[in-house]
């Protein structure tokens, strides 16, 4: 048995571990995965070499290299898989109510920001959706559902993108910054308690690393919407709205990319 440890820059988000499982999925040699979000890193427990390993992984674009490969005695995989699904059903079901609540008061409100930080809440409920029909799953379904996710969530980025840029060109009704502070506070608490779903199950401590939260794009891009509202109501204008949507739907767009990543 050997321990391959891999330096993955770009994995920041729990969403990405899922879709890093799905891609080796298929792979018989290997025998478990630890992973250490907050410090980038991935440990791969396998047979054979790691080769194979190292090319799927790098077919996600996730800057990737090899740190180690030591030989392991005494391995002993763990199964939590009914825990993991059980997991992974609870921030589904929290990301996308919170796309359906964002959708609506972004619309309602007439906030680009909420409006694209629902397709990112949407985008990670593609990505737990997916990792829980592989289980059982054929690797064809897997790959036609995620082209599928993919080019939806880049149709929805680029429509999203086409009204940012119409509203900055025109003259539209201020978004309310009061409804686009307070839904976002709350789409952060849900995402905190995302976070802290998706750790709890590998901390010793039963709590988040405090590195986690700030190393979650979802929570920076809450914060960011919170800050685009506190500055449409001082400086009474609807352009950082409009500035911080367009940064989302750029980062949902990337987001898509990555998903399409799986169906190949």
């Amino acid at each position: 048995m050997q321990k391959t440890t891999f330096k993955i820059t770009k994995m920041d988000c729990p969403s990405e571990e899922q879709m890093i499982r799905m891609k080796l999925d298929d792979l018989t040699n290997i025998q478990s995965l630890e992973f250490d979000i907050p410090n980038r890193l991935l440990h791969v427990f396998h047979i054979d070499n790691n080769e194979q390993i190292f090319q799927r992984l790098d077919t996600l674009k996730f800057d990737t290299s090899i740190l180690s490969t030591v030989s392991v005695d005494n391995f002993t995989a763990t199964d939590n898989q009914n825990d993991e699904r059980k997991t992974l059903w609870t921030v589904l079901i929290i990301n996308f109510l919170f796309f359906v609540i964002e959708i609506v008061t972004g619309l309602i409100s007439n906030s680009m920001g909420l409006v694209a930080d629902s397709l990112d809440m949407l985008a990670d409920s593609i990505v737990y959706g997916l990792a829980l029909i592989v289980v059982g799953g054929t690797v064809v379904r897997k790959k036609n559902i995620a082209k599928f996710a993919g080019y939806f969530q880049i149709l929805l980025a680029v429509i999203g993108f086409i009204e940012v840029v119409r509203r900055f060109i025109g003259v539209e009704k201020m978004p309310d910054f009061q409804t686009m502070i307070f839904v976002s506070i709350v789409a952060l608490i849900a995402n905190v308690i995302c976070l802290y779903l998706l750790q709890k199950r590998k901390s010793k401590e039963a709590h988040m690393q405090a590195s986690m939260i700030f190393t979650s794009n979802d929570i920076i891009i809450n914060s960011g919407v919170i800050t685009a509202g506190l500055l449409v109501n001082w400086l009474n204008s609807g352009y950082p709205d409009l500035i911080i949507g367009a940064i989302v739907f750029v980062i949902v767009a990337r987001g898509a990319y990555r998903i399409l990543q799986l169906s190949k």
